[in-house]
């Protein structure tokens, strides 16, 4: 047998050191997930939780089996969108995600703590092997589309999930202010290098529409993420600043919100 060049392009795909490459961990032998969606921001505040809820209630109105793997450890809000109170359970063969009014299943670190108001003071090593439990751990079922809340930036969580959990694309949350938009091109530029395609870009805080006049009004500058999304084959949508929306997430009725992505979701 030749020796190994380390180049995958020229070897068969039994190649040894092919299959020591892959870092990726099988799901809980009881879980079997078809499409796992990760959603990144460059950095926090701009809503991706509010992004990653409404996407899975999307898919859950159009009758998928659908589940949040809330990756941002440090900083869980899944939860509470949804008035999650129950903590999850534990059996002899993993651990069981709760589910939502809707069937939604969730797993998140507030599920598992005493405390959810409890800071958790762990290494980046610790937090990240929580992450990749979550996966390998939770007995998630038969799952259609699988969301998972990334914390934000490009450190070890993100990382993390890259590696470890075969992810199909990803969606980028941003707002429009141009220091936004540069940190949001970090977040691309990992998943480029990590070989994860980017499926669609949300604009979160677009504008705000005035309930007198029913103007539009951009709070935060115009932008032209519309048009770099199109340029790019990516699907887009523009979401604006919504107090009616923000009190439903904060009182955990993000299931009950409008139809404001549906037509995004399809086109993922």
């Amino acid at each position: 047998m030749s020796e190994c060049t380390h180049n995958c392009s020229t070897c068969g795909e039994s190649c040894k050191s092919r299959e020591q490459e892959s870092m990726l961990e099988r799901p809980h032998e009881l879980s079997q997930i078809k499409k796992v969606i990760a959603v990144v921001s460059g950095k926090g505040g701009v809503g991706k939780s509010s992004v990653t809820s409404m996407l899975a209630v999307q898919a859950a109105r159009k009758g998928l089996r659908t589940a949040v793997l809330d990756a941002d450890i440090t900083g869980p809000s899944i939860p509470k969108m949804f008035g999650l109170k129950t903590q999850a359970e534990a059996g002899e063969s993993g651990i069981y995600p709760v589910k939502t009014k809707g069937g939604i299943e969730v797993m998140s670190l507030n599920l598992l703590v005493d405390d959810e108001t409890k800071p958790v003071i762990w290494r980046g090593p610790v937090i990240a092997g929580a992450v990749k439990q979550f996966w390998t751990d939770v007995i998630w079922g038969d799952v259609d589309y699988m969301f998972v809340d990334m914390p934000p930036g490009t450190g070890d969580v993100p990382l993390t999930v890259f590696q470890s959990i075969p992810v199909d694309g990803i969606v980028i949350v941003t707002s429009p202010q141009e220091l936004v938009s540069m940190i949001v091109e970090k977040a691309l530029n990992m998943a480029k290098i990590m070989n994860i395609p980017v499926l669609g870009l949300v604009e979160n805080y677009a504008y705000f529409k005035c309930p007198d006049c029913g103007k539009e009004h951009a709070v935060f500058g115009e932008s032209h993420a519309g048009a770099e999304a199109g340029e790019r084959g990516w699907a887009f949508a523009r979401l604006p600043i919504d107090p009616a929306f923000a009190a439903l997430c904060d009182g955990g009725r993000v299931e009950d919100c409008t139809d404001a992505l549906r037509g995004f979701f399809e086109k993922l």
